[in-house]
């Protein structure tokens, strides 16, 4: 048993897994747009509402971030897209409060948002950087600027300029796009590792995570409204009614899961408990495994472990590949919550390590076609391919080595499935990306 990589581990989920309000590739350009303005009104004398009538906004953010930016909900403004989120952060944004920078905007923040927006003074581009996530919001009022720019993690400043001189410059904390695979604890471990941490680490350590439970439970009470997005986990509950469909297991898990995914990806002023850099993907990690651990009547402390399982084998299987891509980051989440609910079920490392290829064998190639409200669909889709292989694996059944991009060796089938993300469907990114902006 590896106990030496049980602080990184912590660390690494503490990192990882925290409440983030809003799709955070928006809330990303909304935090660097905040920071800019108050820099900005160190500069400037003017008061906040003559200030804000001269105020220019520029954004220029890489591909897969413009992707994940334009068709999203921004939580309390009732619109999609990175404009809005660049302006309500700029007028309203609070700039200590990382991923729930938008926490306590007001209805007249908005309106003054939208008022930018009219005006045509808030403009988004595309730039030609190496970086797969980033943003650089630029600020102009009078003859002031401030510009800042955030890469390879959504919250992560590595330059600010005053006046085109630079005043700050950090280099970034991973020499690559991949979630700090070069100095993470998973340099050295393995999927059993985290297997072990998860079901034996003392309960005080990781009993942090029993807040993406109250979170994401949170959240997908809200979405169970129907009044989000496509309504996927309101239309399970409404057919639920009707004796269409049964309150089972696998409804239940698909329904709550998508509800949550409804109210985030629609604009609710709820926060998800996010995972590696996705509030999709904290949902996807947490809600299929909270449903299992309460239809078993499970304790609080079996719930804990089953989570910590569930996020860590998530940001473990996340850590090969890169933080944005072609691929669906709800279909790898899953494969962290299959984790967790095969272990619930009464499974061990060799029936978590088989569910997991189950899945990889089913869902592998969904591709993301950026934030918005359909995500709903591949978020319960996911879901409900993940409670499938889990009881195929409880069953002895897996997909074997001999068949795809499967691996009789569950770490060896991460890989291959991150080879693929990371290779051949950067080509299929580019290619999503110049369909979505053609329309």
């Amino acid at each position: 048993m590896n106990k030496h990589l049980w602080n990184g581990f912590t660390n690494i989920v503490k990192k990882e897994v925290v409440p983030a309000l809003g799709c955070t590739e928006p809330v990303s350009v909304a935090l660097g747009a905040a920071i800019a303005m108050r820099r900005l009104a160190d500069l400037d004398p003017l008061q906040n509402e003559a200030r804000n009538a001269q105020l220019r906004i520029e954004v220029l953010v890489s591909p897969n971030l413009m992707k994940n930016g334009m068709g999203v909900g921004v939580p309390g403004t009732g619109m999609v897209g990175l404009p809005i989120a660049a302006a309500v952060g700029a007028l309203a944004g609070d700039p200590d409060a990382g991923l729930e920078v938008l926490k306590s905007i007001t209805l007249d923040d908005v309106a003054k948002a939208k008022v930018l927006l009219d005006d045509q003074r808030v403009s988004v581009g595309v730039a030609a950087v190496a970086h797969i996530l980033y943003a650089q919001v630029t600020l102009f009022v009078n003859e002031q600027s401030v510009s800042v720019t955030i890469a390879d993690a959504h919250t992560q400043v590595i330059e600010i300029q005053q006046n085109n001189t630079i005043i700050y410059t950090a280099e970034p904390a991973q020499s690559s796009d991949k979630t700090q695979q070069d100095t993470s604890p998973f340099t050295d471990a393995t999927a059993l590792d985290v297997y072990e941490f998860a079901t034996t680490a003392p309960l005080e350590d990781i009993a942090f995570i029993e807040q993406a439970y109250q979170l994401n439970d949170a959240l997908s009470l809200e979405g169970l409204t129907g009044k989000y997005g496509l309504q996927i986990g309101a239309t399970f509950q409404r057919n639920i009614d009707r004796g269409l469909l049964s309150k089972d297991l696998l409804t239940d898990i698909m329904r709550r899961t998508a509800a949550a995914s409804d109210a985030r990806m629609d604009g609710a002023m709820k926060p998800a408990m996010s995972n590696s850099g996705s509030g999709n993907q904290g949902i996807a990690a947490t809600m299929p495994v909270v449903v299992v651990a309460e239809h078993l009547k499970a304790d609080r402390e079996t719930m804990i472990r089953a989570l910590m399982l569930s996020h860590l084998m998530a940001i473990y299987i996340k850590s090969h590949q890169n933080k944005l891509s072609a691929l669906c980051g709800a279909t790898t989440a899953s494969m962290g919550a299959v984790a967790g609910m095969t272990w619930l079920l009464g499974g061990q490392f060799a029936h978590i390590s088989a569910a997991i290829c189950n899945m990889i064998g089913d869902i592998t190639g969904i591709i993301c076609d950026g934030a918005k409200t359909s995500c709903a669909m591949k978020v319960s889709s996911s879901a409900s391919a993940a409670i499938k292989a889990a009881m195929m694996a409880l069953d002895g059944i897996r997909v074997t080595g001999e068949e795809g991009i499967v691996d009789n060796d569950v770490d060896a089938t991460i890989r291959n499935l991150s080879a693929l993300a990371n290779g051949a469907m950067t080509q299929t990114d580019v290619q999503i990306l110049e369909i979505m902006v053609q329309k």
